[in-house]
């Protein structure tokens, strides 16, 4: 099979395109004939080693963990558990590692059937970001109808799901981005306002979008930053408000005043690493959504697999509102 994948870590360089042995899967697995997968930060991490990644020591690593496409074959335990899976079925996945090549092994229980009206390029770009930002905002961010919500970093992947996911469950969205062309489409997902990080203060303008009272603020904040944002969105939340870190990108530490935690009734929390069952229920819940139309992945461009250098070039610039997506077979 064709795979983009790598040897050592360090800059574009290292990544290649080239031919690798087929995967062979498990008992429990799907194999999957892929049609596009996706690229996320932790694509960076493995090949700089930022962030304390490390390549894997029993052969080359191939980036991607989001897929689509259409089932090759089925173990016959995953068969037994998921009889809907079936060879030629389209569907979406996540296939935890390895998505970059024309063939990837992923889990019986993270293969979903492709939602209705979505192509496999937009449902490549769903599982790793729409789900973290599902399951931060409704399952650990406790969101309800009428709440108020601020996502930081709305023009990225988990951002711009979290705009939609929020507006979907009836809350009004905050967020911010970097650049004015971002703000147009943040609006254009669901955002009511929108700050920009570099030239304005966050929690002084949440204050003054929401009334600027003593019970001003949001409910909920969604954060894939980490330390750069964490002063701000704390400011930013109201009494027994909720913060939800889904993402370190800028920073793995940040201060926390006991005091006004304790005083204000304050909520700090993370994602999580969920297992197979939870991402599993977290997927369902989000794909409906996805079918419904309510929520529709924001794909910022499609490029081909040999063009993975120029993936990550894009994708390191900061100029991309929402997932890139690698396009593997046509």
């Amino acid at each position: 099979m064709r795979a983009a994948f790598q040897r050592e870590q360090g800059g574009i360089e290292v990544l290649q395109v080239g031919v690798l042995p087929d995967p062979t899967p498990g008992p429990d697995d799907v194999l999957v004939r892929v049609h596009a997968s996706s690229l996320d930060r932790v694509d960076l991490y493995f090949r700089t080693g930022a962030n304390g990644m490390r390549l894997p020591t029993d052969g080359p690593h191939i980036g991607g963990r989001d897929v689509a496409g259409v089932i090759e074959s089925v173990g016959a335990a995953a068969a037994d558990r998921y009889p809907e899976l079936v060879p030629g079925l389209p569907i979406v996945g996540v296939a935890v590692r390895s998505a970059h090549a024309e063939l990837v092994v992923v889990p019986g229980a993270l293969v979903f059937a492709l939602p209705a009206g979505c192509s496999y390029e937009l449902a490549a770009a769903i599982p790793t970001a729409g789900r973290t930002a599902y399951d931060g905002l409704m399952n650990r961010g406790r969101l309800s109808p009428g709440e108020r919500v601020l996502v930081i970093a709305g023009s990225s992947g988990v951002g711009s799901f979290g705009i939609q996911i929020a507006r979907a469950a009836g809350a009004s969205v905050i967020t911010t981005v970097g650049a004015s062309w971002k703000a147009d489409h943040a609006r254009a997902l669901g955002a009511a306002d929108v700050i920009n990080h570099y030239t304005e203060d966050i929690a002084a303008r949440v204050r003054e979008l929401t009334g600027g009272g003593l019970d001003s603020g949001v409910d909920v904040v969604l954060d894939p930053v980490g330390g750069a944002t964490f002063p701000a969105a704390m400011k930013s939340l109201r009494r027994e408000g909720r913060y939800v870190t889904t993402g370190v990108t800028a920073g793995h530490h940040a201060d926390i005043h006991l005091g006004k935690l304790f005083e204000r009734g304050l909520t700090v929390t993370g994602v999580g690493r969920p297992n197979d069952e939870r991402i599993r229920t977290v997927m369902e819940q989000l794909l409906s959504l996805v079918a419904t139309g309510e929520v529709r992945p924001a794909v910022h461009a499609v490029l081909p697999l040999d063009q993975i250098a120029d993936a990550h070039q894009l994708l390191e610039s900061s100029a991309v509102f929402g997932k890139l997506v690698i396009a593997v077979t046509r």
